[in-house]
């Protein structure tokens, strides 16, 4: 496992690189912040699954929730994916945003 740890209620970003292959990261979410608000798992890696890696990495899988109109330009409802921890990254706390 990676270690990063992230915990409910921590802002972070999904990572917004293109990334090639197999993965479980939406085109419509790179780049987006949100919260966690879960934390799952461990689970192995899909990309490493995919090519399959005799020795997938495991990691955290995040139950993160993102604003609606951050993803869409409208909506005021949420969307919740989840991520394994190589997906995302810790976003600097920002007071104000209703994720």
């Amino acid at each position: 496992m990676t270690g990063r740890g992230y915990q409910p209620g921590q802002r972070i970003r999904i990572r917004g690189e293109e990334r090639h292959g197999h993965h479980r990261v939406p085109r419509y979410s790179r780049g987006a912040t949100g919260h966690v608000v879960a934390v799952h798992g461990p689970g192995p890696l899909p990309d490493d699954v995919v090519a399959q890696r005799p020795e997938p990495r495991v990691q955290p899988i995040y139950t993160v929730r993102v604003p609606a109109h951050t993803l869409f330009g409208a909506g005021d409802h949420v969307v919740h994916l989840d991520l394994w921890e190589d997906y995302l990254e810790a976003a600097p706390d920002q007071g104000g945003e209703g994720a």
